[in-house]
């Protein structure tokens, strides 16, 4: 079945378990060099985006920063996330880390902060208390203001059950990779019946994906792109979708998908779609060292 209240607009929100609102479809900057960031978030705002997307591992904090400013764009208008890595776990570690990247950005406070990726048994025996310990930091920054939601990437069930043993304030996001091909249903069903927004990373997938036959007959029914249907899917599916792009024409044609709406058949289509473009990162295959190679990529 297709998700009710689906977004009509690029200006539409979703609602967060704390009542923040969210635009629904946010700027990715993932891969993004920090020497090209500024110039494509400039862009993106100009296009009509509000809601950036980064990471203190992307190593572009400073460039979406600077396009954020070059843009013109009040502050009051925008959306800013960015990610705590996993070499900043435990509570004052997390406090400073939050404060690097409020510096690194230029900015006072986040919209939206996101544990990258759970510490998980096979990093280290305690796994559970050390995610605990860096949501603590989240829970104070978050309290002193610096922070107005709370959330994660890269969680599963398990995780967020021992996660929430511990919090006093639960995430509200769970950032999770989402696109045909890999849509881990599991995983985004699980945090919706939990009331947590789930945001799509790598909503396009990979080259495969948008080379791929089935996507571009829909598209071609509707005028669309391979990633606009991509983009147009999540919508459809309750997922807040983060698509990434430094040409402004594609940037303008990933946020121009609120004029068609795919069908059932179609999403059920896609839905049934063999794995295809995933990412091979996983939370429990990946220690700490292992992660290390997303770093700034």
């Amino acid at each position: 079945m297709l998700k009710q209240n689906i977004p009509a607009a690029m200006t539409d929100t979703f609602t967060l378990a704390n009542g923040v609102q969210i635009p629904c479809i946010g700027y990715g900057t993932w891969q993004t060099p920090n020497d090209q960031t500024r110039a494509a978030v400039s862009a993106a705002l100009g296009l009509g985006y509000r809601h950036i997307d980064t990471a203190w591992c992307y190593g572009n904090e400073q460039g979406v920063g600077q396009g954020i400013r070059d843009s013109g764009v009040p502050r009051d208008q925008l959306f800013v996330t960015t990610k705590h890595w996993v070499t900043a776990r435990g509570y004052e570690q997390t406090i400073a880390a939050v404060e690097d990247s409020l510096k690194n950005l230029g900015l006072d406070y986040l919209d939206l902060y996101l544990i990258h990726w759970p510490c998980v048994l096979r990093s280290d025996a305690a796994w559970e208390e050390i995610n605990a310990q860096t949501w603590r930091g989240f829970e104070k920054m978050y309290n002193d203001g610096k922070i107005r939601a709370l959330g994660v990437s890269n969680f599963q069930a398990k995780h967020l059950d021992a996660l929430e043993k511990f919090c006093t304030v639960k995430p509200m996001v769970n950032q999770l990779e989402f696109h045909p091909g890999y849509l881990q249903w599991d995983n985004v069903r699980d945090s919706m019946e939990r009331g947590i927004l789930v945001e799509a990373w790598s909503p396009l997938g990979s080259g495969a994906v948008l080379q791929n036959e089935l996507l571009a007959s829909i598209g071609k029914r509707y005028g669309k792109t391979t990633a606009q249907v991509c983009v147009r899917y999540a919508l459809q599916n309750g997922v807040l979708p983060l698509p990434k792009s430094v040409h402004p024409v594609r940037m303008a044609q990933n946020a121009d998908v609120f004029d068609f709406a795919l069908s059932e058949e179609e999403c059920a289509k896609i839905a049934a779609m063999p794995t295809l473009g995933f990412s091979t990162y996983l939370p429990e295959e990946a220690p700490a060292d292992a992660l290390a190679g997303l770093l700034k990529k």
